[in-house]
């Protein structure tokens, strides 16, 4: 055991990670030059084209260090973006270790800091390294005065690397055999092993990625899951190099993966605890919680026959990505379709983007919602995720809506344009703090509607791109907010409901009438679009309607001849509004997501 190391990548989007996981493979010899295709941890094709990592990674090296000793490492690979972050503390919680990654052009940056601070709360050892320092750009001496004011951590300690040229791969290896400890852990206490990701294996069902604190697991071993009481017997255990390699037993210490033919991924829950039926431990690891989806949106198909088909990929996608929750639900003007529950905005584009190219589903997603708590007149509270399904105006007694902690680092000439942008969103100033001279960090707290449609987009326009944003969730607060319900011919359209701030509601009602004004297609006849909050209009337009030249005909002659004319066709468009509906585009949808605050 004192051979082994279990050790993770902490690095900002960007800033290298998977690149330097390649190299590390690659200078053990775990994976031959051939086999180097880039990103090679990056399994989806969706995270190496976005160059982000979605789920965690794990994969085993062999390694023989300068003093001669053969030493066993495990990296575990963390996504880097804050939607997932839950996933990222399961990671952190089976290493002992954290290489941080910093961009020698880019600096410190937000997502850098809250993964940062997550290894510290885990108690992990810190390798600092910086990655690109062949780049023109990189400022080398900035930023390591960065890191030594973050982690307090010598000059020499720090690692300067480059991942494209593997400079620097040989002194990263050498450091986590120093450097990060090995693991503590009993082989003859009860089985205690922490669930950090599973994967779907279609043969197989579920895999387990496990690290072992406490005893051993071997195969054909009976085996309990701490969350939901199930028993099972282990098939197969092993260890984890670039596919699955078989292994009778794995001891404290050791991280591999678990097949116990699982047939839900949702059954291993990231954080659970396993042990043995027999003989097993009392008390799970600490940390779990279960997964809450934090943004909700209406998925519907396109052409409602395919209902069915998206009910399927919906099923299997739940198989590789538990944290997606979806019911069924019907609009007005959708259809059938399903509410669906994600971790973030990232994650809700990049779950509509596999289902969209993995299942070859054309979809129409509605507004993105929280979860609001409304507490009615009655005394009786509901959540609500679709404004679809907010009681009566009368009925309110008050709305709680959720908060989150926000941080933002940037440099610090664009301070001033941030600070509106927050207050535009309703955010409470709380401190700023100076990592160095040219950059600043600022602390907020936001209602997490006003950050999850295009706050990240404004952020980096303001900042050319600078400016870097990480969140959590802090609790719920009590709002003034109000449903605005749009009508078209005084038809309620229910997918263009929305819930908002009472402050917002008139200038949001005019733009949306400005904007549907603009989409939707003339008729034959008037349509008049409304935002109402209740009964009270706050908002109208009309779109005209096509009329035929009915006088064309009519050369000269008397005005009584035209005037009856043009009564014939005003009753005629009369009768047709009251029987005509409106066919709204898809853009109408769409663009209402994007209108500007």
């Amino acid at each position: 055991m004192n051979n082994i190391r279990n050790f993770c990548i902490i690095a900002h989007i960007d800033h290298g990670k998977s690149t330097i996981a390649d190299g590390l493979l690659e200078f053990t010899h775990t994976i031959s030059k051939r086999e180097a295709k880039e990103q090679l941890l990056d399994s989806l094709d969706l995270e190496r084209e976005r160059g982000i990592t979605i789920k965690s990674h794990a994969i085993q090296m062999k390694y023989e260090a300068q003093d001669g000793g053969h030493y066993t490492l495990n990296l575990i690979d963390t996504p880097g973006h804050v939607d997932f972050s839950y996933e990222v503390s399961r990671s952190l919680a089976a290493c002992e270790g954290a290489i941080l990654i910093v961009d020698a052009a880019q600096g410190v940056e937000a997502q850098t800091i809250s993964n940062l601070y997550m290894a510290i709360d885990a108690g992990l050892e810190i390798i600092p390294v910086i990655n690109k320092v062949d780049l023109p750009s990189a400022m080398v001496d900035v930023v390591s005065h960065q890191i030594m004011d973050l982690i307090g951590c010598k000059q020499e300690e720090i690692i300067l690397a480059s991942a494209k040229t593997r400079l620097g791969i040989d002194l990263i290896l050498e450091a986590v055999v120093k450097r990060v400890p090995a693991p503590a852990g009993d082989e003859n206490a009860p089985l205690q092993a922490l669930v950090f990701d599973s994967v779907f294996d279609s043969y197989r069902g579920a895999v387990a990625y496990v690290r072992i604190f406490n005893g051993v697991l071997k195969e054909k071993d009976e085996i309990r899951f701490f969350i939901n009481d199930k028993k099972l017997l282990a098939e197969e255990v092993g260890t984890l190099k670039l596919g699955r390699i078989k292994a009778t037993e794995l001891k404290a210490g050791n991280v591999g993966y678990l097949i116990a033919g699982i047939k839900e991924i949702h059954e291993t829950k990231v954080g659970d605890t396993v042990t043995h039926v027999k003989n097993g431990a009392e008390h799970p690891l600490p940390g779990y919680k279960d997964i809450l989806p934090m943004v909700f949106s209406g998925l519907y198909p396109t052409n409602t026959d395919e209902y069915e088909n998206l009910r399927e990929a919906l099923e299997k996608y739940r198989l590789n990505d538990s944290s997606v929750s979806y019911e069924p639900e019907t609009s007005v003007a959708l259809g059938f379709g399903f509410r669906c529950g994600f971790l973030g905005m990232l994650h809700m584009e990049i779950v509509q983007e596999r289902l969209e190219r993995e299942f070859g589903q054309s979809l129409i997603t509605t507004l993105p919602n929280v979860e609001y708590w409304v507490y009615k007149k009655n005394g009786q509270k509901i959540v609500v995720d679709n404004p679809a399904d907010m009681p009566a105006v009368g009925d309110i007694e008050k709305v709680e809506e959720p908060y989150v902690k926000a941080q933002i680092v940037t440099p610090s000439e664009y301070v001033g344009n941030l600070m509106q942008l927050a207050m535009d969103k309703r955010g409470i100033y709380k401190n700023t703090t100076y990592i160095d001279p040219t950059r600043a960090d600022l602390s907020y707290e936001f209602p997490l509607s006003e950050i999850i449609f295009d706050f990240y987009d404004k952020l980096k326009s303001i900042s050319r791109g600078y400016a870097s944003f990480d969140y959590e969730f802090i609790g719920y607060r009590e709002s003034d907010l109000v449903k605005i319900d749009i009508l078209l011919n005084n038809e309620k359209v229910d997918a263009l409901s929305i819930i908002v701030h009472e402050k917002k509601s008139y200038d949001w009602g005019r733009k949306v009438c400005s904007k549907l004004k603009e989409l939707i297609p003339s008729q034959m006849f008037e349509i008049a679009v409304q935002a109402a909050i209740g009964s009270k209009v706050i908002s109208r337009t009309n779109i005209k309607a096509l009329r035929k030249n009915v006088l064309a005909k009519c050369y000269g002659g008397d005005i009584s001849r035209k005037r009856k004319l043009l009564e014939k066709q005003k009753e005629g468009k009369k009768r047709m509004k009251q029987v005509g509906n409106v066919e709204i585009p898809q853009e109408a949808f769409l663009a209402v997501l994007q209108i500007e605050d």
